[in-house]
């Protein structure tokens, strides 16, 4: 079987299941496992790389209104590729390619493949959609195993957070510049971790917030997991920002509980790796909590706003 997938989460199930000789394509985000970045890419962004996230901000607007698309998937390279299975998604056209840019690239190849399009709302779909994966690829069992040992793992995190009790009120702020709280399965994995989510609202899109909004909010803990950032990108952009007195105020930033985590792994990549990102945040919100040396690397502590930032884990 020839694979070709559009999505990083794909890939990094499809790798999870024993692919590699079969995935011949894959999207320019596809960067884990690490042999993900030597398969040839299909689909290209149309944003500047060196745009600011206020530009990238405004430019996805812009092209979402207009039912554009922000990727270019080559249809010379899709032709020549072969594909017997294409694996995409319609959820968020700021994640992949939209069924209509796909959809024209597919009409221009001779033989057209199997398309699975992965639509995820919490973490039951992401699990759910493993096992699509498995089935349509013939690794039913592989996939089912793998499903198997990520509801160990989190149902341990379960257990372990709410040994604690208390349940932190939780910001998670999917993007800064302006501020979006993460929806979807993020609201589920605060719950999981043992916090609330106090602005996120489960199985619907992250939704663009204020300052005043967050501050209201009063929350205990803050998250900052910008879509595709790693800890250190949010963490510097964080610090890079200006904020008002009642920003200074809220109990996160006056208290020290403030942590970026890698987003682009372990919270907007619905994959397997969202367990990892629910221990970082486990951690985060019962200090005592002890968990895998991966889950504290996820994590950076920011501290006190326009203090010393120290990370969270030696080593990063």
């Amino acid at each position: 079987m020839r694979i070709v997938s559009l999505l990083p989460s794909a890939t990094e199930t499809l790798f999870a299941l024993g692919f590699d000789k079969e995935i011949v394509g894959v999207s320019h985000e596809c960067d884990f496992p690490v042999e993900a970045r030597t398969k040839t890419r299909v689909v290209r962004s149309r944003l500047p790389k060196d745009a600011s996230p206020k530009e990238i901000d405004r430019l996805v607007r812009e092209h979402v209104e207009r039912g554009e698309s922000i990727y270019a998937v080559d249809a010379q390279v899709l032709e020549a590729l072969r594909p017997d299975l294409v694996i995409t998604q319609e959820l968020c056209h700021v994640c992949a390619a939209t069924p209509e840019e796909l959809g024209a690239a597919l009409a221009q190849m001779k033989k057209q493949p199997e398309v699975l399009s992965l639509d995820p709302l919490d973490l039951g779909d992401v699990w759910r959609d493993i096992l699509w994966i498995g089935e349509a690829t013939g690794r039913r069992k592989r996939a089912q195993q793998f499903v198997q040992r990520i509801g160990r793992k989190l149902a341990q995190v379960e257990i372990d957070a709410a040994y604690f009790g208390k349940r932190p009120r939780v910001v998670v702020l999917e993007w800064l510049q302006p501020f979006y709280a993460g929806g979807h399965w993020v609201p589920e994995m605060v719950a999981a971790a043992g916090g609330v989510d106090v602005l996120g609202v489960a199985k619907k899109p992250s939704r663009r917030v204020t300052l005043e909004d967050v501050v209201e909010a009063v929350p205990e803990v803050m998250f900052l997991a910008p879509c595709g950032y790693d800890a250190r990108k949010a963490r510097d952009e964080y610090a890079s920002m200006s904020f008002p007195e009642a920003w200074q105020a809220i109990p996160p930033v006056r208290e020290g509980r403030v942590y970026a985590l890698d987003a682009n792994d372990y919270v907007s990549r619905p994959a397997g790796r969202l367990v990892t990102g629910i221990e970082a945040m486990a951690k985060a919100l019962h200090p005592e909590m002890g968990v895998r040396a991966k889950a504290e690397a996820a994590m950076m502590h920011i501290g006190v706003k326009n203090s010393h930032h120290r990370n969270a884990a030696a080593g990063l």
